[in-house]
């Protein structure tokens, strides 16, 4: 939810949030978005369905993590990896890399 607030302030509009599994993959398959950031971990469950369903439609989106690029899930190596935390410049300069 920090990253929504974050995203709010230099006026992103945010199309949805999930802090689940089921709630994630249902955001990732609708429409009204442009790119996503996803948490590496939800609660009990990885967001890698997540990003799978998302490259599947060729989705750009970028990984959250505490780990840094050591959590991101084995076959996602190419796309960008916040590390927590990190401040609302890093988020924008991500941010932009994914809609260009």
């Amino acid at each position: 939810m920090m990253i929504a607030d974050m995203l709010g302030e230099p006026g992103h509009t945010v199309a949805g949030e999930a802090n689940d599994l089921q709630s994630g993959l249902l955001l990732a398959s609708g429409p009204g978005f442009d790119a996503a950031i996803l948490d590496i971990q939800l609660g009990a469950d990885r967001s890698e369905p997540i990003a799978e369903a998302l490259r599947s439609r060729g989705i750009p989106f970028a990984f959250a993590s505490g780990y840094g690029a050591d959590g991101v899930p084995e076959g996602f190596g190419g796309h960008p990896v916040l590390q927590k935390p990190f401040p609302l410049e890093e988020l924008e300069r991500c941010l932009a890399t994914l809609l260009l």
